[in-house]
Formats: C-alpha cells, sequence, structure tokens
C-alpha cells in the first residue's frame, strides 16, 4: 500500500498561461480508494501524471509538493501503476502478452514468476486473445483491458486509473471493475477518474472533488458528498448519481435519400459484411462489442479506408468516398477519430480549427469568423492558444469534433464523441448534435455510451443489426 500527500500542489504546462490544477491539499492513506471527480479541464488526468511521476521539469512548472510515502514521484515510480485515457500510448510490444511482461521484466520479477503473473492479469481483465494477439489489431476498448493487465501484473501499492472503462462494452466494463475490486488482496491504494459514477461508487469509499479554478471543492464518504453537495455539483458539470438526462428526438423522420449507404461491407478480419443508411436529418448510434470493428467501419464511412469488400456511396457520387479528393471529402464528410489526438496536425487549437476552412479556400476573414464561432461554441475560448497535445482528455474530444464541423459538412462520422465530457459539456456536445441534426446534418455516432444513444439516437446499428428506435 502507498500513502499520498499533496501540499498546495499546482501544475501549469510550458507556454499556458492558466493553470491545469492549483491549490490542492490532499491526503489519502493506505489502501484508501478514492474516486477523483470535477469538471473537464479541473486537472484530474494532470494530477495522475503528477503521482506517476510524469510530470518532468521542463515541461511546465510546478507549484506545492507531492509525496508517495515520503517520497517523490520520481523516486516512488516502482510503487505506482497508471492506466492512461488513451491506452493506446502505453503499449510498447508487438504480442500482447508481451506487452504485459514488459513491466514485470523491467522490475526483476524471478522469471518463474512472470507467465503466471501475466496469465492472472490478461485473465482478470477478461483479455479475449491469446498472448501472442498482435498488439496493432487491438481495439482502444481491447487495448484499454491489455494496458490495465499490465498495470495489475505489477500490483503497485498505488493505482492510477484514468476512465478505466470509457471505451469498453458493458460486458468489458464489468470485467475492468471486477478486476479493479479484487486489486484489495494486494492491499492497493486506488485513485480512480470515472465519468461513470454510479458504476464507479461500488469500488470506492471516498470521494474528492477538484475545484474548476482550483483547491478540493468537496472531500469525503460518497454519501456525505452527493447528499450535501449533489446539486451544486451537478450545476457546475459533475456526474451525479440519479440526475436524468431528457431526450432530444429528432422533430420528423428524415423524407429524402439517403446521405450515404453502405451495403456488405467487409475490412479484412475487423469488419464482416455491415449494411446500413446514414440520412438527414437524423442520428445514427453504431453498437456492438470491443473488437467488433466499429471503429474501423466508421473509418470506411468517412472515407478514410478502403473496403475489402462491398461498397460505401454517398452524396450521388458514382466513386466511393476513399477516391474523392481531399477538398471534396473534406467538404461532405467531416470524421472525428476514437483517439483525438490521432488528428492533430498544429500546435495551436485556433490554428488546428482553420486547417479545414483554409483547406478549403475560405478567406482569412472567414475562417477567422468560423474559428471564433467554434471555440465559443464549445468552451474554447481560453484555449485558443494553447498547445491541442496538453488539453485534458474532455477538452481535446471537443477540439476534435470542432474540426469536423470546421467545413460545415452534411455527414459528421463520430467515434466516441462523448468520451471525456463532464455533464455539462457533455450537455452541450448533445444539444449542439441535436441541433445540427435538426438543420438537416446525418449523423453517425459510434459509441459506447448508453445516455448518448438514449437520449439523441434516433436510430442504432449494431454492425449490421438493425434495432427500433430507443424508447
Amino acid at each position: 500500500m502507498s500513502k499520498v500527500v499533496l501540499r498546495g500542489f499546482g501544475w501549469r504546462h510550458a507556454g499556458r498561461r492558466a493553470w491545469a490544477v492549483r491549490d490542492v491539499d490532499l491526503r489519502i492513506d493506505h489502501g484508501e480508494r478514492v474516486l477523483l471527480l470535477g469538471p473537464s479541464g479541473a486537472g484530474k488526468s494532470t494530477l495522475l501524471a503528477a503521482l506517476a511521476g510524469l510530470l518532468p521539469d521542463d515541461s511546465g512548472e510546478q507549484a506545492g509538493t507531492v509525496e508517495i510515502d515520503g517520497r517523490s514521484p520520481a523516486d516512488a515510480r516502482d510503487r505506482v501503476g497508471i492506466v492512461f485515457q488513451d491506452p493506446q500510448t502505453q503499449l510498447v510490444m508487438a504480442r500482447s502478452g508481451d506487452d504485459v511482461a514488459f513491466g514485470l521484466e523491467n522490475r526483476g520479477v524471478p522469471a518463474a514468476e512472470i507467465w503466471p503473473r501475466v496469465g492472472d492479469a490478461l485473465d482478470r481483465v477478461g483479455f479475449p486473445y491469446p498472448i501472442t494477439r498482435s498488439t496493432a489489431a487491438l481495439s482502444g476498448g481491447e487495448a484499454q483491458r491489455l494496458a490495465l493487465a499490465g498495470v495489475l501484473a505489477l500490483r503497485p501499492g498505488l493505482l492510477l486509473l484514468d476512465e478505466p472503462t470509457a471505451n469498453l462494452d458493458p460486458a468489458g466494463a464489468d470485467l475492468v471493475r471486477d478486476a479493479i475490486t479484487r486489486s484489495r488482496d494486494h492491499d492497493t491504494t486506488l485513485i480512480l477518474v470515472e465519468h461513470r459514477v454510479a458504476e464507479a461508487l461500488p469500488l470506492v469509499d471516498r470521494v474528492v472533488v477538484l475545484e474548476a479554478g482550483g483547491g478540493i471543492r468537496a472531500d469525503g464518504t460518497p454519501e456525505m458528498v452527493f447528499t450535501a453537495y449533489g446539486n451544486r455539483l451537478a450545476e457546475e458539470g459533475v456526474w451525479v448519481p440519479g440526475f436524468r438526462i431528457s431526450p432530444r428526438k429528432a422533430a420528423a423522420p428524415p423524407t429524402g435519400p439517403p446521405v450515404a449507404r453502405a451495403e456488405n461491407v467487409t475490412v479484412d478480419q475487423r469488419v464482416h459484411d455491415v449494411s446500413m443508411t446514414a440520412d438527414e436529418g437524423e442520428v445514427l448510434a453504431v453498437t456492438g462489442p470491443n473488437g467488433a470493428g466499429k471503429s474501423t467501419f466508421a473509418l470506411v464511412l468517412g472515407g478514410l479506408l478502403a473496403p475489402t469488400g462491398g461498397r460505401v456511396s454517398a452524396f450521388g457520387d458514382q466513386r466511393p468516398p476513399h477516391r474523392w479528393r481531399a477538398a471534396t471529402l473534406t467538404s461532405r464528410i467531416g470524421s472525428v477519430f476514437q483517439n483525438p489526438e490521432h488528428q492533430f496536425v498544429t500546435s495551436r487549437v485556433a490554428d488546428e480549427l482553420a486547417v479545414g476552412p483554409r483547406r478549403l479556400g475560405r478567406s482569412a476573414d472567414e475562417t477567422a469568423g468560423i474559428v471564433d464561432a467554434l471555440l465559443q461554441r464549445l468552451r474554447l475560448e481560453k484555449l485558443a492558444a494553447a498547445n491541442p497535445y496538453t488539453l485534458s482528455g474532455g477538452e481535446a474530444r471537443r477540439l476534435s469534433v470542432a474540426t469536423a464541423l470546421a467545413t460545415a459538412p452534411r455527414l459528421l462520422v463520430l467515434d466516441e464523441p462523448t468520451f471525456g465530457q463532464d455533464r455539462r459539456t457533455w450537455t452541450e456536445l448533445v444539444t449542439l448534435l441535436a441541433a445540427l441534426r435538426d438543420e438537416g446534418h446525418a449523423i453517425v455516432a459510434v459509441t459506447h455510451d448508453d445516455d448518448f444513444v438514449q437520449t439523441l439516437a434516433d436510430r442504432t446499428v449494431s454492425l449490421g443489426r438493425l434495432s427500433r428506435r430507443p424508447s
């Protein structure tokens, strides 16, 4: 077990005027299991990175102190395990079993213990493949399970989890939560960042809420925090159990021809015989288990990947989208990747939003107007000069959505569009998508977010299996 003490801790990324997190005084004793909450951008991921010793001096400015068992995080790394929001960033080996074994080998675990611990960790997270499975072939959710297995195999004294179930299907999320519960067997101190609050509460005995402007907003047992602060926390953007979200269904069913159509689409071993249509004025949710090929299908529908079988047609064009010129594709279809950082190409948020309009030949004044409107609409005004790679997960997701909107495409293909959002930004994002739908845009969203499906989707498709409209 490990004890954590922060005194006046703060961190400001290099080149940023605002602090990512500030004035945090916090003590977490051995064996405590803490749910860390706060609005998007409050500094939850930054705080976890600080505890993991992953904020080098040359990448920003620190205030206050951080100690783990009386040592600096850099000196206590052998006691700490972390799973990031983007698990792909911590997979280092070509084969899945080797990836889990990598950390054990680095820690000098006896050879006879390594593979039994690898197998145990993979079983605990419900990893569905043999140890020879290529890490490059894993879906985002599968990679998340593998990254967690790699950390659990180390049996850390302090376990840091940054939204470990965000991209998992319900069955996979249950397995991960069970694995977290069983980490008690190894006397592990836990700090968990999670937006699925109701599901996370059985895993913890304490809730700490970060204030957006700095400091601790609330700290105590789950019952105490949500009883005393629940209404105010919900208003400020924190996900609070029991607060319902009103559906935003389409005003009228679509009447025109489909904007896009997929017919028996196949992509090697990742997508199998998927057929669907995307209609004007409609939100289509694409659901299904991890590894079913949802993200790959989104790339095909967005014209970013050629199918190996079947065909995709859109906007009455005889050519499939993957054969369109870049400017044509950009003006017709906007795509948001599962990992937002994979689509960033500049070093400033405002410049990122300007890329699409400039590619379409918009004037400087037109481009500036588009950028300013999107910054305001998606609560990114204060981050206009920030490097996109220093944003929180929720901020990066909103930026990726904004870049897709910058060229006003009639078809939006979104992969996990609500990932990392607090209650307020989630509601604003859903409201924005509902407005676009009502203006006639077609929206296809790959998602594991059941609230999103129940609130906004007009139809759902589980990789070719059409379901009724959600009630």
